[in-house]
C-alpha cells in the first residue's frame, strides 16, 4: 500500500479541469527524434505504448525533484513505488520488471540472476544463480552471501530497518529458535536461506509460493556487504551493485549519482548507464516542480503522483503541452472501506444500502474528473491481471440509487437511520472531498456520517488501521487508497482482503474482512502453478469480496504526468504505479 501516494488536488480545482477534455491517444506513437518536441510525433500517451525518444546517446544530466523526502534510499528499507524504481540505479534486485512499454513493461526480467527461479516439485524451494563478474563499487565481488544478508536486515530487524514488507519473514521457514536479526544473532543467521556457494542462493518457503519471482524484485534483495552495514545509518554510503554509485548524499537536500566504474554492461543486458550525473532533490514544492518539467530544468517528478491541479489545467487548454502528457493506470484503486465488525454494518444488508446510495460520479469529481481515475465497481483494477468487468451494486449512471439503498435499510432493520463515523487523511484534500461528496449522498437514504480527518502518517497506524480506535470512535466508513505490491492478484489483494493479515495496529484490512472462503482462494491461488488458474481465482476472489459489500470501489486511480523534451528513454509502467520507468532515463541537457 505505502508503495503508492498520491498528490492532493484541491476540490476548487479539481472541478475547473472537468471543463476541458482529458487526454486522448495519439495516432502516433512510440520513440522520436533525440530532439522530443511535441511536433516530434510522440504525441499524448505516447509513452503508456511506447519509449518516447529512445536513445541510446550518453551524456548530460538527469534531474529528479520530489515534494518531501523519501522513506529511505536505503533498499532495504523503504515501501514507496518510485523508490522501488529509482533504487534499481544503484542496486540490482535478483529479478526486477522489463523496461518496456505496456504489458511487456509488467514481465519480470532476471538482474542479479541469471534466470529466472528454479522450483523445486514441491514448491517449497526457489534456487537462483547469480551472473559472474559482479561487483560493487569498490570493485569488491559480490556474493550470493550478502543477498541473503540483505534480506536479514530488512525482514527480521524491524527496529532498526522499519519501513519495508515483511513478505520474506512471513513467508520463509523459521529457524527452530526464532531468528533475531543480524543485529542482534551474530553469528547464526537465517537457516531457510542457504548459500552453498558465491553464486548461489536457495529459499525454503513453509508452503508453495508461485509469485516468488515477484517476490524477490523487490529492493529488499539488493546485495549488501555485511562489514558495511552500519544500520540505519546505512543510507548515508550504500554500496552499489547498479550502473551508478552515490557520489554524495545530503540528508534532506538532495543526492547526486554518477556512473559505477565497476559496473560492466556484459553482466547487465537491461541498463543503459546513459547520464553523466543524476541529481535528486528533496523537499520542493509540487508547482515549483511543475515548473521545472515545463522548462525543461527537471528531468522527472520523483513521486510520480501527476502534475498539480493549476498545472493540469494549464496543461491540457494548449495542445502542444497536453501532447507531452501521459493518463496511465497505476495498479491503484480509491475505494471507501466499511467496517465489518461494527454495528450496524457487520450486517451485509446496511453494506449494501451504503454501495447502493452512493453518487459515483459526484465522487470522480471531487477526485479530479476522468483524467484522475475511471468510476471503479470491482476491487482489482483494470491493469492488474485477473481483473473482470461486473457490478454487483449497479445504478443509472453511476448516481446512486436511493431507493435500493432504502430498501436495504429496511432489510436489516435501520430504517430510521444510521449514525457512523467516515475518517479521512487530514493532508489529502480531494479524499476529504470525496468524503464530503459521499457524505452528501448518504444523508439523503437516512445515513449520518460525520468526518473525521486523521493525519496520513498515523492514519493506519493509530486509527483507521487500529480496530481497537475503530470501534472505540464509531468508525464505520474509511476512505483509502490501495496499490500493489506487485502487478499480480496476490500482490494486490492479499494484504486487503486476507483476514490472516488483521493487525492490531497498522493494519491495511481495514473492512475487517475474515471469510474462510476468501483465504482459501487466496491460498488456493498462491500455490498454483497455472497463470492463467490464479488469474481467474483472482477474480473469484474480487466477486466473492464484492458479494460481502465491505469495499466500495470508487475510481481506478490514474496519474496525469508531464514529459519534458529533452527526457528520452520516457516509458510508463503499471509495475510502478505508473511512474516513468527510471531505469535508463537520458538527458540532452
Amino acid at each position: 500500500m505505502r508503495r503508492s501516494r498520491t498528490v492532493a488536488l484541491t476540490a476548487a480545482a479539481a472541478a475547473a479541469v472537468l471543463v476541458v477534455t482529458g487526454c486522448t491517444s495519439s495516432s502516433k506513437s512510440g520513440g522520436s527524434s533525440a530532439s522530443g518536441s511535441a511536433e516530434g510525433g510522440s504525441g499524448a500517451n505516447a509513452a503508456t505504448k511506447g519509449i518516447v525518444n529512445a536513445s541510446d546517446k550518453k551524456g548530460g544530466t538527469v534531474t529528479y525533484e520530489m515534494k518531501g523526502t523519501p522513506d529511505s534510499l536505503d533498499p532495504g528499507n523503504t515501501y514507496y513505488a518510485y523508490i522501488y524504481n529509482f533504487s534499481r540505479l544503484y542496486g540490482r534486485p535478483l529479478t526486477t520488471f522489463n523496461p518496456a512499454p505496456g504489458e511487456e513493461g509488467n514481465k519480470l526480467v532476471p538482474d542479479l540472476a541469471e534466470s529466472m527461479g528454479q522450483q523445486s516439485a514441491d514448491g517449497l524451494t526457489w534456487t537462483y544463480k547469480l551472473r559472474k563478474g559482479l561487483k560493487y563499487d569498490d570493485g569488491t565481488p559480490i556474493s550470493s552471501k550478502d543477498v541473503k544478508y540483505a534480506i536479514e536486515r530488512s525482514n527480521y530487524a524491524l527496529d532498526v530497518n522499519s519501513n519495508g514488507p515483511v513478505y520474506f519473514h512471513d513467508l520463509l521457514v523459521d529457524n527452530a529458535t526464532p531468528y533475531a536479526g543480524p543485529y542482534k544473532d551474530k553469528e547464526g543467521g537465517l537457516n531457510s536461506i542457504e548459500t552453498p556457494d558465491d553464486t548461489t542462493i536457495v529459499f525454503h518457503l513453509q508452503h508453495p509460493f508461485a509469485d516468488f519471482d515477484y517476490l524477490v524484485s523487490a529492493p529488499e534483495t539488493v546485495p549488501v556487504p555485511q562489514a558495511k552495514d552500519t544500520g540505519a545509518e546505512y543510507v548515508k554510503k550504500i554500496a552499489s551493485s547498479g550502473s551508478y554509485k552515490f557520489e554524495s548524499y545530503e540528508d534532506g537536500k538532495q543526492a547526486v549519482l554518477v556512473p559505477n566504474t565497476n559496473w560492466d554492461k556484459s553482466t547487465d543486458p537491461i541498463r543503459k548507464q546513459l547520464a553523466d550525473k543524476i541529481v535528486l532533490k528533496f523537499n520542493i514544492d509540487q508547482a515549483t516542480i511543475d515548473k521545472d518539467l515545463l522548462a525543461g530544468n527537471a528531468q522527472v517528478d520523483l513521486v510520480g503522483g501527476g502534475v498539480d491541479p493549476q498545472t493540469q489545467a494549464q496543461i491540457l487548454q494548449n495542445p502542444k503541452l497536453k501532447a507531452s502528457t501521459d493518463n496511465a493506470y497505476g495498479g491503484r484503486l480509491v475505494y471507501m472501506a466499511i467496517n465489518s465488525k461494527l454495528a450496524p454494518f457487520d450486517n451485509v444488508e446496511c453494506r449494501k444500502a451504503v454501495q447502493y446510495a452512493i453518487d459515483k460520479v459526484s465522487v470522480q469529481t471531487a477526485l479530479g474528473g476522468p483524467i484522475r481515475g475511471q468510476i471503479a465497481n470491482t476491487v482489482l483494477p483494470p491493469d492488474i491481471a485477473g481483473h473482470q468487468d461486473f457490478n454487483l451494486y449497479e445504478t443509472k449512471d453511476n448516481k446512486g440509487d436511493e431507493a435500493k439503498a432504502k430498501e436495504a435499510l429496511k432489510a436489516c432493520g435501520k430504517e430510521g437511520g444510521i449514525n457512523t463515523v467516515l475518517s479521512a487523511r487530514t493532508e489529502r484534500a480531494t479524499e476529504v472531498a470525496a468524503a464530503t461528496s459521499i457524505q452528501a449522498a448518504l444523508k439523503k437514504v437516512g445515513i449520518n456520517a460525520e468526518i473525521q480527518q486523521y493525519p496520513q502518517g498515523k492514519y493506519l497506524q493509530d486509527a483507521a488501521g487500529s480496530p481497537q480506535f475503530a470501534a472505540e470512535h464509531n468508525i464505520g466508513l474509511m476512505m483509502m487508497q490501495w496499490g500493489a505490491d506487485w502487478p499480480t492478484g496476490y500482490g494486490f489483494l492479499q494484504q486487503i482482503v486476507d483476514g490472516r493479515t488483521i493487525k492490531p495496529s497498522g493494519n491495511n484490512n481495514l473492512a475487517q474482512l475474515n471469510d474462510p472462503g476468501v483465504n482459501k482462494l487466496i491460498d488456493d491461488a498462491a500455490i498454483n502453478p497455472d497463470k492463467g488458474a490464479r488469474e481467474k481465482i483472482y477474480g473469484d476472489v474480487d466477486k466473492k469480496v464484492m458479494e460481502q459489500a465491505v469495499y466500495v470501489p470508487l475510481t481506478y486511480f490514474k496519474v496525469f504526468l508531464y514529459r519534458p523534451d529533452n527526457a528520452t528513454n520516457l516509458v510508463s509502467t503499471s509495475a510502478f504505479s505508473g511512474e516513468y520507468d527510471y531505469l535508463n532515463i537520458g538527458s540532452t541537457k
